[in-house]
């Protein structure tokens, strides 16, 4: 059985002094203080890709500079799905016992070490090549109008949205690693520049520097752990052009795919780490997964649905949105979180116990779709 045994994140920000491999390796330290254990009893390696480093084979590159002699090493390339993508292939490793300890490790200097038009550049090319890069699109322009047409199928108003990012920004305020801390209103929100209409500068995640590395082991520790207990993926389209349908993007597939192999129900969920790019991104996962009805997951969020001390709590290191996007580590920092939380290790920011948790992740344009199952053990 895969168990997460260890989780850190570097802080999130700008942080102009580190690299890509320098913020890897800072958050594989604290991993392997967490576990008490020797460069040389990691057996299998897995990194994500980076934007600003592209190098044909980054496990290896990883692995050469810390040190490490994996017995299996392999880089991945799923877009804001590859976190989720990797603790899910780890958890395979783990189960088919080819690996005892594998290192799950992200990071980039996408902030500091990369000109905002190259980012915006680079960021764009998961564009078709022959539908829409030729318009110049870049990426919050392929999720406004994703969001103009899911807004209008679903009721959704732009205040509606402005509210998770109200939500994210306050879960981050608690949180001292977070990009952003200082709190918003849904009128800051709505005031904000627009960046691709609807969707307004607080309505998308900012660019960080960042790192998370994940520990997946094949026996408990002893001390806390959360059980890896199901996973799923769901794929429907790769191109916004190309998309299938509105109301329907694979996220139902990788859920129930996760659902299926951990025995549980949705019902028995008590914590979410959902993806959150952008507003639209989270207000559609959250539809999407059946979390709440169609066009009624800002309503969930005023009620205190998803607060930290609500009956689902979500995203409490503050998301995407706001904890910061530091490309594959982004989304790695959800499952950090969870992690935190359900082994009740979040000091000050501690939640009420929670036993169930949902992380949810999508790649692309709402392309590629992971779902994990994880339990407090």
């Amino acid at each position: 059985m895969p168990y997460l045994t260890a989780a850190a994140c570097t802080a999130f920000g700008d942080l102009q002094t580190l690299s890509t491999t320098d913020l890897m390796a800072q958050a594989t330290d604290d991993v392997l203080l967490q576990s008490g254990l020797e460069p040389g009893q990691i057996d299998g390696l897995l990194c994500g890709y980076a934007v600003n480093l592209p190098h044909l084979m980054p496990a290896d590159l990883f692995a050469e500079r810390y040190g490490l002699s994996p017995a299996y090493a392999h880089g991945m390339q799923m877009g804001g799905a590859t976190g989720a993508g990797m603790v899910m292939l780890a958890g395979d490793l783990i189960r088919a016992k080819r690996c005892r300890q594998v290192l799950v490790v992200a990071g980039e200097n996408r902030l500091s070490g990369m000109a905002r038009d190259a980012a915006i550049a680079a960021l764009a090319q998961v564009g078709d090549p022959d539908y829409e890069l030729p318009h110049g699109t870049t990426v919050p322009a392929y999720y406004a109008l994703l969001a103009s047409r899911y807004m209008a199928a679903a009721g959704i108003q732009e205040r509606d949205l402005a509210e998770l990012a109200v939500l994210m920004r306050l879960h981050a305020s608690t949180h001292p690693k977070a990009h952003f801390r200082e709190t918003i209103s849904v009128q800051n929100v709505l005031q904000s520049r627009s960046i691709a209409s609807p969707l307004k500068l607080l309505d998308c995640c900012p660019i960080s520097d960042g790192a998370v590395a994940l520990l997946i082991s094949a026996d408990h520790p002893g001390r806390p752990a959360l059980r890896l207990r199901g996973a799923g993926q769901g794929h429907r389209h790769q191109h916004l052009s190309a998309m299938r349908s509105a109301e329907d993007f694979g996220a139902r597939d990788s859920l129930a795919r996760a659902l299926e192999q951990s025995r549980c129900d949705l019902a028995d969920v008590d914590y979410l780490g959902i993806y959150d790019s952008f507003t639209i991104t989270l207000a559609i996962l959250l539809e999407d997964l059946g979390l709440t009805p169609r066009g009624q997951s800002a309503a969930f969020a005023r009620s205190g649905h998803f607060d930290a001390q609500g009956e689902m709590p979500l995203n409490t290191h503050g998301g995407l949105l706001s904890f910061g996007h530091s490309g594959v580590a982004g989304g790695l920092a959800h499952i950090a979180e969870c992690y935190a939380q359900l082994s009740q290790t979040a000091g000050t920011r501690q939640i009420p116990a929670r036993e169930l948790a949902l992380i949810h992740a999508d790649g692309g344009v709402l392309s590629a779709h992971v779902s994990l199952i994880f339990d407090a053990c």
